[in-house]
């Protein structure tokens, strides 16, 4: 009922003893909190937040034109409603290290369980696009640096992104992610690993988690979660799947409404209103109204 019981602090510490375990924790990205609480509920590991899916929801291109305000807002929305831990994206920190860190304490403010920063210029684009741009390793330490010395959740995760993969090569990936783990960055995020001997190649090369990014129409193949555990990936996320599931769903909605008239030949693959009260816990909200659940919905 209402949002989850569990103190930010504690799923922060609790996503971090699991972390530890080795184990492959995963990920799928929520759309909004709804569908953060179905993901809880189907048992996954925890909530990913991603940059692509808030800048979607708003209408616009993942290219950095999203506001800490919005990305921070909507993220707590999403956090408070499951017991999971969420990590969201924070693009490049929105801004120089000050920008950074402002970022980081905002983030924890808004229940996050942890965040990544990555080393792309700004305005930043989609990781599996080409054309893309990183910063020089100064730089991108700089806002790893920045990011930890902020910090005061010492179990808030702070992972550093680099997405120089695609623009210099595996090994130069491989020699960004040392120097940002180095900079304090408690885990990785290589973006657009193209195989899983490169996924390996990292797992050999750090001793801290790394996360496999399996973002569909992307440059990375999409591998299953158990060749992932295989080759040592901590984490793995589905950023976008899940939106992009529905807007599917959607557009042939109203497609069958223009064609038929009525979406009646479609109920089956609707979620039913008794299933959508459920998640909801509508019934639980008679604790404070009995007046609220005095109904029965039919199937």
């Amino acid at each position: 009922m209402l949002y989850s019981t569990t103190p930010a602090h504690e799923k922060r510490r609790l996503f971090r003893e699991r972390l530890a375990s080795g184990e492959l924790l995963r990920f799928p990205g929520a759309f909004n909190p709804l569908s953060a609480r179905l993901i809880e509920r189907k048992g996954f590991d925890g909530v990913y937040i991603s940059g692509a899916v808030l800048s979607a929801d708003l209408g616009l291109p993942d290219i950095g034109l999203t506001t800490l305000s919005e990305v921070a807002g909507r993220g707590g929305q999403i956090a408070r409603m499951t017991d999971l831990p969420a990590i969201i994206d924070a693009d490049t920190g929105f801004g120089e290290p000050m920008n950074v860190a402002r970022t980081i304490q905002t983030l924890e403010d808004a229940g996050l369980a942890g965040t990544h920063i990555e080393d792309q210029i700004n305005p930043k684009r989609c990781g599996h696009l080409d054309g893309k741009s990183v910063v020089d390793e100064d730089t991108a330490a700089k806002r790893i640096r920045a990011a930890v010395d902020a910090r005061r959740d010492p179990n808030f995760l702070i992972m550093a992104r680099t997405d120089i993969r695609a623009v210099e090569g595996l090994d130069a990936a491989v020699d960004r992610a040392k120097a940002l783990v180095d900079a304090g960055a408690d885990a990785i995020f290589p973006e657009a690993m193209r195989t899983l001997e490169e996924f390996a190649a990292m797992r050999a090369a750090l001793d801290v988690p790394i996360l496999a990014n399996m973002t569909e129409f992307g440059k990375s193949d999409l591998f299953t979660t158990d060749q992932l555990r295989d080759v040592g990936v901590n984490m793995v996320i589905w950023p976008v799947s899940l939106l992009r599931m529905a807007m599917g769903a959607a557009d042939r909605a109203l497609d069958t409404l223009l064609d038929e008239g009525g979406l009646t030949s479609r109920l089956g693959e609707m979620q039913h209103r008794a299933d959508l009260y459920d998640l909801l816990d509508y019934e639980q909200y008679n604790h404070f109204d009995q007046g609220v659940f005095n109904f029965t919905v039919g199937r």
